[in-house]
């Protein structure tokens, strides 16, 4: 199993941070200490923060929600920002959606191709190495804050 690398001290404006969905990646010694830090850094919406495992990397997934801010909040590191398909539980970066876009269309951006959300479900797409990549997911638990 290998450890997902993204890019860490993303600078991010607080017009992106409006009602955003974050996936932040962690191990399970260290879920503890991200979840304080989470809860301390962010206004979570709905107070729950869904902690997903993948048979296909040694790290967890912790994705939450959080409300706007006037200030500008510090990001966790190891923290990126996606998107959510709610009727296939995909989670997804617009990188990776272009890429996989791309990956089916013979090479060719298209916004307008069609994709069967089903399969790609319980999953987050990404790109890693400047190719695409999907890790399946579930959920190993909710934690209420």
């Amino acid at each position: 199993m290998e450890k997902i690398e993204f890019i860490k001290n993303s600078i991010v404006t607080k017009e992106m941070l409006r009602n955003k969905l974050f996936c932040t990646f962690t191990t399970e010694e260290d879920l503890n200490q991200l979840i304080e830090s989470i809860n301390r850094e962010y206004a979570v919406l709905y107070k729950k923060i869904f902690v997903l495992s993948s048979p296909d990397t040694n790290e967890l997934l912790c994705t939450y929600n959080i409300e706007e801010s006037d200030q500008q909040p510090r990001i966790i590191k190891n923290t990126i920002l996606v998107h959510r398909k709610k009727e296939t539980n995909t989670l997804y970066t617009i990188n990776s959606l272009n890429a996989l876009i791309m990956t089916l269309n013979n090479g060719v951006l298209d916004s307008r191709f069609p994709i069967n959300w089903p399969d790609y479900k319980n999953c987050i797409l990404l790109v890693q190495d400047n190719k695409f990549k999907k890790l399946n997911t579930e959920i190993k638990k909710i934690v209420n804050l």
